[in-house]
């Protein structure tokens, strides 16, 4: 490891992994309550904002597998530095835009980048690389939990910054936030344990021929993809669904909010369980849950109750899919190349994360309702369930030269 690396305490190293990626998932979590204000602003329709915001989950997904080879050739600190630099650009044209089609342009496409390179996948990466097996388990629910916990921070801090300096003062709050993830980048040096890996492991194309070879791999793919449309469609749509159920716009913000506080307990907990327990069996689990979940909530009265405990339960199962998710990548096909093959899977998460925002709107602008799209949740955690059954859970060996 390099000098910084190897000065570094572990908790030092895990706490700026936890830090970068609570900003990094905080501020791109903050975006749906952008929604009503700004289209009631500027005149655009819930599916033209919903577009640009799916927009940007498909750009992250298609770019994240790019960002994870860039990270898995020359290290996750670079990547995250710069993807640091684009997300503050990305915000500030968000700010800045005058009309749909500026705004789509960096929401989607300059944001949809800057998500890949300084995003949860690569941090989680470089810890699963920096650190030891029997910690990778549990640094991943870290960065997870950390992500989660920067969502229970700041969407109430970007709904204060909207009451108190409009939408667009708190977009520029939340462009200079977004660059103090420049420093704590910097310990996040896994170069030298990428040459070490170039080394001895198996090269590029061969381990994506492996991988997408694999039924597992697919079946991780699909299964990522239905976690995607979940999360995009609450994080989108939850605050306009709680709008249309005439409930006060303080719900939906607490909403997202409790949802990122209590992944902090179910990424911790998943983390934990990936180390101790079958990681396949623990997805399964978690995707039926989401699916019942969702069907009780549906049939109960919405108030502001059952709207906060249905997000808390959520909360729960939001991102602990991922310490699992990470570990079968990384058991399956090593963690040389684990960036870029993770970066694979959760480009199924993305594309999942545009079906689910795009289709949220224009399935509300259709029917003036959100049932369908309830509907087709809950059939899709049934779906997810059953596609991680023949997933492989292998015991991890060293792969030869």
């Amino acid at each position: 490891m390099s000098i910084l690396t190897r000065a570094t305490p572990l908790w030092l190293l895990c706490l700026c992994a936890v830090l970068a990626a609570a900003l990094a998932m905080g501020l791109r979590q903050s975006f749906g309550l952008f929604l009503a204000p700004m289209t009631l602003d500027q005149g655009w329709t819930a599916s033209g904002f919903a577009f640009a915001i799916a927009l940007q989950v498909l750009v992250n997904g298609v770019s994240q597998p790019i960002c994870g080879q860039l990270a898995d050739r020359y290290g996750a600190r670079v990547v995250l530095m710069g993807g640091a630099v684009l997300y503050g650009l990305g915000i500030l044209g968000m700010a800045l835009s005058g009309g749909l089609w500026l705004f789509t342009a960096f929401a989607g496409l300059v944001m949809g980048v800057a998500v890949s390179a300084a995003g949860m996948p690569i941090i989680n990466s470089a810890l699963t690389r920096l650190l030891p097996e029997a910690m990778r388990g549990r640094a991943v629910g870290l960065g997870t939990a950390g992500s989660s916990f920067g969502q229970f921070l700041v969407v109430p801090a970007a709904q204060l910054g909207i009451h108190l300096a409009g939408w667009q003062g708190a977009l520029f709050m939340m462009a200079g936030a977004a660059l103090l993830m420049l420093p704590l980048a910097l310990p996040l040096n896994d170069r030298v344990a990428v040459r070490a890996g170039a080394a001895h492991e198996e090269s590029a194309s061969d381990a994506l021929r492996r991988a997408l070879s694999s039924p597992s791999f697919w079946c991780l793919f699909w299964g990522f993809f239905v976690c995607g449309v979940h999360v995009s469609f609450l994080t989108v749509h939850l605050p306009g669904f709680v709008a249309y159920c005439h409930l006060p716009s303080y719900v939906g913000a607490g909403a997202i909010s409790l949802i990122g506080l209590f992944n902090v307990v179910g990424s911790l907990t998943a983390g934990e369980l990936t180390s101790r327990w079958k990681r396949r069996e623990l997805l399964v689990l978690i995707y039926a849950s989401r699916g019942v979940l969702m069907a009780v909530f549906m049939m109960l009265e919405k108030t502001t109750p059952t709207v906060l405990a249905f997000s808390a339960i959520m909360g729960v199962l939001w991102l602990s899919t991922v310490p699992p998710t990470v570990a079968l990548c990384a058991r399956n096909f090593g963690v040389r190349w684990l960036g870029t093959i993770f970066g694979l899977v959760f480009m199924g998460h993305q594309i999942g994360g545009f079906t689910g925002a795009f289709l949220g709107g224009v399935i509300f602008d259709a029917t003036g309702s959100y049932d369908l799209m309830w509907i087709i949740s809950i059939a899709a955690a049934a779906f997810a369930a059953l596609v991680h059954l023949p997933v492989r859970d292998p015991t991890p060996v060293p792969r030869p030269a």
